[in-house]
């Protein structure tokens, strides 16, 4: 930074954070938009930017910058990544027990799917929004807002944003991800995780991940006509484990272990497509082998339970005899 720099954050339009080189001060306002900042602001004095720690779902939204010379702008979308199984229902809560603001809007893919205006205790839902895919699924809760979604489908993945009385410009972004396969696998074993794909198409890329840091395994770009594994993360748990097919984009995991037990998402580029179009997600569960004595043990019960049952039968029969020989 110069000697004479000013530099300035915003947030939504409120000052969220200066650095003023020339009287030496560097301040921060994390009591601004009802606290949601405080103690989260930190302001690098060497080069003037911001970081903001432990983020959530309230943080959404535009970040201005300002300095002497220049003004750029941010928008960052923050959200909660809700896991759901096809045929299962979810509630998207908007974590007050009253509605606050007015008006309270849902909406799917940045289309409006559901609205609530408290003046006139109305609320609407617009069942027939992107080709009807919510019809006779959506129930908004007219006391606190709250929208659940039922008997979900994998059409219904991707990005729901709860938007609060737009004068305040508050959000509230939620990812939901409808699983489409499980798979349990047995420890030892391989598992192919298929992209139902036959061929990978020119400018298209794939990547995998996974986990709940979404860390990246394996991708592949038909542009470049090349493909890379990445199996030195996480401690190196998927070392010499990942094998990506290059023709179609599956991944194959071998030898694997609890460890490798979790959530697997693929991604279908270009990069901008929607991640509604793009996603497919994966639970992959892992179980110990069968152990041999299990079963030998069920047998060896079985055959003495006969055994017994025989020998019950021989002394019964001996007795009869023994009695009526006396």
């Amino acid at each position: 930074m110069m000697d004479n720099d000013l530099i300035r954050w915003r947030f939504e339009k409120r000052l969220i954070a200066e650095i003023n080189v020339t009287a030496d001060r560097f301040s921060v306002f994390d009591d601004v938009h009802d606290g949601r900042f405080r103690d989260r602001l930190k302001l690098d004095n060497q080069t003037g930017s911001l970081t903001i720690t432990n983020i959530s779902t309230e943080h959404t939204g535009y970040y201005e910058v300002e300095t002497n010379t220049v003004s750029e702008s941010f928008w960052l979308r923050v959200y909660d990544e809700i896991l759901v199984k096809e045929g299962d229902s979810v509630t998207l809560n908007y974590d007050h027990t009253e509605r606050d603001y007015d008006p309270i809007e849902w909406g799917f893919e940045d289309s409006l799917i559901a609205e609530i205006y408290k003046w006139d205790d109305g609320f609407t839902v617009f069942y027939d929004a992107l080709d009807g895919i919510f019809r006779d699924r959506l129930k908004l809760d007219n006391q606190t807002g709250s929208l659940t979604i039922t008997d979900i489908t994998t059409e219904h993945t991707g990005v729901y944003e709860l938007a609060i009385d737009r004068r305040s410009r508050m959000r509230k972004t939620f990812f939901l991800n409808a699983v489409n396969e499980e798979i349990s696998v047995k420890k030892g074993d391989s598992v192919t995780l298929n992209s139902d794909r036959t061929e990978i198409m020119n400018g298209v890329s794939i990547e995998w991940r996974f986990g709940a840091e979404i860390t990246l395994l394996a991708e592949t770009s038909r542009r470049v006509d090349g493909f890379s594994v990445k199996d030195d993360v996480l401690d190196e748990r998927f070392r010499d484990r990942l094998k990506l097919d290059k023709q179609t984009g599956s991944l194959t995991i071998t030898d694997i272990t609890n460890e490798h037990a979790g959530r697997y998402l693929l991604h279908l580029g270009p990069k901008h497509l929607n991640l509604k179009q793009s996603l497919k997600a994966f639970t992959v569960s892992v179980s110990d082998s069968v152990h041999c004595c299990g079963s030998t043990q069920a047998v060896i019960r079985l055959v003495l339970s006969a055994l017994v049952g025989v020998a019950t039968v021989i002394l019964l029969v001996y007795d009869i005899r023994s009695r009526r020989a006396e």
